[in-house]
């Protein structure tokens, strides 16, 4: 049986009835739900983490209906309004960085609005980032996964299995490397962000662009390690998601260690 809160666009790994609030996760490009499966048992039970599944991936059809990051937005913020009955934050790396933005603003103008937005491994919306890498061939495509994850993304996938997700992972390029940033007023939830000191696409400098983003508090975390740090960094990403990054978010994200 499928655990509760499970459907096509969110995944909950771990029961967590006691929890103080629900950290909803948005994966990288060519990410899935379960890229937040650590990160989930990490903070569980004291955060409740739901993981947002792409369209394409397990257990959620390819059906093309949602193709941009606005589509997606839209999709994945109706799916979290089904969980606001607890207090919800974000967190998202990479495309999810910014994916997890627009889901903040439209959650906002909802009237649910976040009690935190964490944002990794990416820039500010506001700050062009061209690239045209959903027009690679195939072999250019690998080419890139291989090059940007490098040695700390984990076990190595077998290429065959890789190969046959290439379509969802182009369409996440291709949705990100065509965003448009709408010019607008800053969230008014916290912002942190968090970066890899070794990033070979995102600069700590770069990550601090986040901070006109908001008119409440903004902080910094930066980790050991590369574009996906987190992998070895779960711990560390946990004790900084329980912390907080202000005052206000203490007792409304779970109380803890801030390390």
């Amino acid at each position: 049986m499928s655990p509760p809160g499970v459907g096509p666009w969110l995944r909950r790994f771990h029961r967590a009835p006691g929890a103080g609030t629900r950290l909803v996760c948005l994966p990288h490009a060519g990410g899935s739900a379960t890229a937040y499966f650590a990160l989930s048992a990490a903070l569980s039970p004291r955060v409740e983490v739901l993981a947002a599944q792409y369209p394409g991936r397990p257990g959620h059809p390819d059906t093309g209906d949602a193709e941009s990051i606005d589509e997606l937005a839209d999709r994945i913020t109706t799916a979290t309004l089904a969980h606001a009955d607890s207090p919800i934050a974000l967190f998202g790396h990479s495309m999810g960085a910014t994916l997890a933005f627009e889901v903040a603003r439209r959650l906002e103008a909802q009237g649910v609005p976040p009690v935190a937005l964490f944002a990794s491994g990416r820039r500010a919306p506001s700050v062009h980032r061209p690239g045209s890498v959903h027009l690679y061939n195939d072999e250019e495509l690998l080419a890139e996964l291989k090059e940007v994850g490098g040695p700390d993304t984990g076990p190595p996938v077998d290429e065959e299995v890789l190969r046959a997700f290439l379509p969802a992972i182009r369409r996440d390029y291709r949705a990100i490397e065509t965003y448009t940033y709408r010019p607008g007023p800053g969230l008014r939830c916290p912002i942190v962000a968090l970066t890899g000191d070794r990033d070979p696409r995102v600069g700590v400098d770069d990550m601090r662009s986040w901070r006109s983003h908001t008119t409440a508090a903004f902080d910094l975390a930066v980790f050991p390690g590369g574009h996906f740090y987190l992998v070895e960094q779960v711990e560390a990403v946990a004790r900084a998601i329980r912390g907080g990054p202000a005052q206000q978010l203490r007792g409304v994200v779970a109380t803890g260690d801030v390390g």
